[in-house]
């Protein structure tokens, strides 16, 4: 079939979109938590738009179209492992993986059942524990129990399918932190700054014939390699270095949540 054809399946085609900002990472609460956190100058999120209908089943073509568009390779950020610095992608892409993340949850409720099995108190304050590592990770509360350790007797609180939620993902992302992350006392910080990004990065809209609210979004946490191996979001795999892209069919733009585990800005 000669390209252009009514059923010819193009390459999707992308346009760095550096007018739209994500208020969330910037405002000077979240700027300060996360650099409490290490992850301040380390986080970043970035915008694209693209040509055609998004198809879930073409997924890995978008992907790889996306690492192959000029407009990407110019524009998409990621921290050099041996520098230290923002840079662009600069390499090659062969070989693309996309793990489908879900993405069902509306209301931070998600979370009250950290209350309700005493992992945090009424106030706020997170239950402690005695220290121990799960590496890198110091654990000296209960919420990093839940979040790290399997055999703890709290694990199960959250399900195998609601760990796989983005909301969730978001949130240990965010109480774990990076590599000199001071551990917040209290929950709020965590679930503000969690709601916050997720409301910045994932669309909705109301089903018109239902009246209700439905996320349009689709998530994917994506790792590209090149001639080499892994080349994004890093060379060096990290629990807690990670890119998802969070794609709106509907206003055809694609958000880029990417982070890379290290020692964030201190001043």
């Amino acid at each position: 079939m000669a390209a252009g054809e009514p059923g010819d399946l193009g390459v999707y085609s992308f346009r760095f979109l550096p007018q739209k900002t994500f208020q969330s990472l910037s405002t000077p609460q979240t700027t300060s938590r996360l650099r409490q956190w290490s992850m301040l100058g380390r986080i970043e999120a970035q915008a694209f738009g693209f040509d055609q209908t998004f198809q879930t089943y073409r997924r890995d073509d978008f992907i790889m179209d996306f690492f192959k568009d000029p407009n990407v390779i110019s524009n998409l950020k990621l921290l050099s492992e041996s520098s230290g610095e923002w840079i662009t992608l600069g390499t090659e892409v062969k070989k693309v993986e996309a793990i489908n993340v879900p993405c069902t949850q509306l209301s931070m409720s998600f979370f009250n059942r950290l209350y309700d099995e005493a992992i945090v108190r009424d106030n706020g304050y997170i239950v402690k524990c005695l220290d121990s590592f799960c590496d890198p990770f110091l654990i000296s509360d209960e919420l990093r129990k839940v979040l790290l350790l399997e055999d703890s007797e709290k694990y199960e609180v959250f399900s195998q399918p609601d760990r796989e939620e983005f909301l969730f993902c978001l949130f240990k992302h965010l109480c774990l932190g990076g590599a000199l992350c001071q551990y917040e006392d209290v929950i709020n910080p965590y679930l503000e700054t969690t709601k916050l990004i997720y409301k910045d990065l994932v669309s909705v809209r109301k089903n018109p014939q239902t009246k209700k609210i439905q996320i349009t979004s689709s998530i994917f946490k994506v790792t590209a390699y090149d001639s080499i191996g892994v080349c994004y979001p890093s060379t060096k795999s990290h629990e807690q270095t990670f890119s998802y892209f969070i794609v709106d069919p509907i206003k055809r733009h694609v958000h880029v949540l990417y982070h890379c585990y290290g020692v964030g800005d201190v001043s």
